[in-house]
């Protein structure tokens, strides 16, 4: 699996995560990760019913959960935004909380996070799925720095394989250029 090269000092590739309003909160059972820690390689935070019962009582609405119509719709915003900006689609999977990507793109990662969720907001406000000001992103996610080709490879399987049922899926392996 290759990538175009990037500017200086940028990976070849980045692993993006970033969930659905509400879905994984601090003191969750599952763990999370906090701006105090979030170091690859460090464990989750572990649960705390106070603090989760702080991030439950703090949610202005409802966990926002993609259901089949809004998961094709993010999907078809994701490959847009790649396609606009000659970003390099790997790979992507949208699942009911999170969307995971695998990329590669000649900006920031955050900025690149960004793109996605305005794209596939716009998107889904034009499909009419949702009441107006439906908060839909956590505020940030994970974004991973991959610098080898082994370690794209590794992230095209963990998304697309590894992550239980296929839901909204693209594979460039098997689905050719986004």
């Amino acid at each position: 699996m290759t990538a175009r090269a990037n500017p200086p000092g940028l990976p070849l590739a980045y692993f993006i995560t970033f969930g659905t309003y509400g879905s994984w909160l601090h003191g969750e059972e599952k763990g999370s990760v906090d701006r105090s820690h979030n170091l690859p390689g460090t464990p989750y935070l572990e649960p705390n019913s106070a603090r989760l019962e702080i991030e439950e009582a703090s949610r202005q609405q409802d966990a926002y959960v993609l259901d089949e119509a809004r998961r094709g719709h993010v999907l078809a915003a994701v490959r847009e935004v790649c396609a606009v900006r000659q970003w390099d689609l790997f790979a992507a999977h949208v699942r009911p909380a999170h969307v995971h990507l695998v990329l590669a793109a000649g900006d920031t990662p955050e900025k690149v996070m960004n793109a996605f969720k305005c794209y596939a907001s716009r998107r889904l406000n034009a499909a009419r799925l949702d009441d107006r000001g439906r908060k839909r992103w956590s505020r940030h996610g994970s974004t991973r720095y991959l610098w080898h080709p082994q370690a794209i490879e590794e992230a095209v399987a963990y998304v697309v394989d590894e992550q239980g049922p296929a839901m909204a899926v693209y594979d460039r392996r098997k689905d050719g250029a986004p």
